[in-house]
């Protein structure tokens, strides 16, 4: 696994977001290359958990990106392996806790503000200056990829 600076990845991941990525995206490819994936499959493997997972407003998608990359640096490649199991599980409640201690939840809804958590149709807000204004999702980006940062690390063993 490649070296990487935390800070320059969590501020790589909002940018991400600030270029039209959606919160899912934005973490999971803040690090996709530590792993050497293609930056296209990385898109689509992650563009589904945005918006609390197809924006049913459910699991906030920074949280899902944190718990794919967990499957990267703690894969489970035997299923009867229940000690990697319970290692990938662990440190993906503990990713979920530590944005829960800064956030409060990691439901979306409970996230954004009531205006935003009601809108669960399919079809994405547009992405103008006044939505990412009024849109909390930038800081949630950046602590979600901070954690993932540190249990990349090795730091949340």
């Amino acid at each position: 696994m490649k070296d990487f600076d935390i800070e320059e990845r969590a501020s790589q991941a909002v940018r991400n977001f600030e270029a039209g990525y959606n919160c899912a995206q934005s973490v999971f490819l803040a690090y996709s290359d530590v792993f050497e994936l293609d930056m296209e499959l990385a898109k689509k493997m992650s563009v589904s958990f945005g918006g609390g997972v197809g924006r049913m407003r459910e699991i906030c998608g920074t949280v899902s990106a944190m718990a794919m990359l967990a499957g990267f640096k703690y894969p489970v490649l035997d299923i009867n392996d229940q000690e990697a199991r319970t290692k990938n599980y662990a440190i993906v409640q503990k990713m979920a806790d530590l944005f829960k201690e800064k956030h409060g939840t990691v439901i979306c809804r409970r996230l954004l503000p009531p205006e935003d958590a009601a809108a669960t149709t399919p079809a994405p807000s547009a992405r103008t200056k006044e939505y990412y204004q009024k849109r909390p999702c930038g800081k949630f980006i950046e602590d979600a990829a901070r954690i993932a940062g540190r249990m990349l690390k090795g730091e949340l063993d």
